[in-house]
């Protein structure tokens, strides 16, 4: 069934999404630097593309950059006047990133902040940076509540806030479990319900990048 999966996701992206050489180039380059092939599929990143075309968004908050490769599906769907701001902790992840980006042509619409997340994301508040019009949870499950928290004082209105990968391949079902990652998504999803602030629901996710899913809420008042 997983070869089902991932043939139907192929045969979508090459319908749909085709081959753009830079995006092979960036996970050619992430590979040869040894990152780990943790990046959205290519109908993912088009999704996210989507999203911020249909947000009109000119504000983005990336948790999480790894190379870039999602960071540069954002840039392609942002306003013309638009920024990106990207947090990474790994060094090398970033300077990976930043020649990604320099290569894609779109280093001028991303500030990549370095560092343990919740230190930028504070760093954001306590600057009172303008509200994101989108914010993309990506980095280490076990903060993704300290994430919410912080993404929803760098919201506002009709942001739209996603949590990626929260199916961990069913694993979100155990309640039991000893895997930080699962008890991390399962805190998070339940921050999620209980605020009346957001409005929120998940999708399941099959193909390339095997069984997984994201979260998807906006900022209703």
């Amino acid at each position: 069934m997983d070869k089902l999966f991932a043939a139907v996701d192929d045969y979508f992206i090459e319908k749909l999404v085709g081959q753009d050489p830079i995006f092979e180039q960036i996970l050619a380059n992430n590979k040869q630097h040894q990152l780990p092939p943790h990046d959205v599929s290519p109908s993912q990143g088009k999704f996210l593309y989507l999203l911020t075309k249909i947000k009109r968004a000119k504000r983005i908050l990336e948790i999480g950059t790894l190379g870039g490769y999602s960071t540069l599906w954002f840039a392609r769907g942002l306003e013309e006047d638009g920024e990106i701001i990207t947090l990474e902790s790994n060094e090398k992840h970033a300077e990976v990133a930043k020649e990604n980006l320099a290569l894609a042509g779109v280093s001028d619409k991303v500030t990549i902040l370095v560092g343990a997340a919740t230190d930028s994301l504070e760093k954001l508040v306590q600057d009172q940076t303008p509200a994101f019009d989108l914010i993309f949870i990506d980095a280490d499950k076990e903060n993704n509540s300290a994430y919410l928290d912080y993404a929803l004082q760098l919201a506002t209105e009709g942001t739209i806030i996603i949590g990626d990968n929260v199916v961990r391949g069913g694993a979100v079902l155990d309640s039991t479990s000893k895997d930080g990652s699962v008890q991390g998504v399962r805190s998070f999803v339940e921050d999620l319900a209980d605020n009346s602030a957001l409005s929120s629901t998940a999708l399941e996710t099959v193909g390339v990048k095997g069984y997984d899913g994201f979260t998807i809420s906006i900022v209703e008042k």
